[in-house]
């Protein structure tokens, strides 16, 4: 979760939203991919951190099937990206503060939970909640001022 975190504060130096994602594989510990969140700059409404590093670790891993493998997000992912994971076959999902406006995941849609769900990780949430949280908090404070 601590790449995590520092790819979100690489977003945010970035005029991105603060939220950054690392896919990992249990068994080694190897990093597979890692990305910080960015529409903005890539002008792609679908370049949030998860979705970049679910693409960077399929075009790793030369399959778009990521079985086995851990996605550790700062965020509670949207609905889109739950979606993704569901399709990549992610093993274990896990985040740091929830989203209760816009999470899809325990929040809103829990895509998950849905009998049209054909793949559901694993998922673990509320890790590093608080400085995750702080970080999105700080950013957007920052640009109400």
């Amino acid at each position: 979760m601590r790449i995590a975190l520092d790819m979100a504060q690489a977003a945010a130096r970035a005029e991105e939203a603060p939220i950054g994602a690392v896919i990992v594989d249990p068994a080694s510990g190897e990093v597979i991919a890692a990305a910080g969140n960015a529409p903005v700059g890539l002008h792609d409404p679908t370049a949030h951190a998860e979705i970049g590093a679910i693409r960077a670790a399929a075009k790793a891993r030369g399959n778009y099937r990521l079985t086995g493998l851990w996605l550790f997000v700062t965020l509670e992912p949207c609905a889109m990206c739950a979606g993704a994971i569901s399709h990549a076959r992610i093993g274990r999902l896990v985040y740091g503060a929830d989203d209760a406006k816009g999470g899809g995941v325990i929040h809103g849609p829990r895509v998950f939970d849905q009998p049209t769900c054909h793949w559901r990780p694993s998922v673990i949430g509320g890790v590093l909640a608080e400085e995750s949280a702080a970080l999105l908090r700080g950013f957007f404070r920052a640009r109400r001022s």
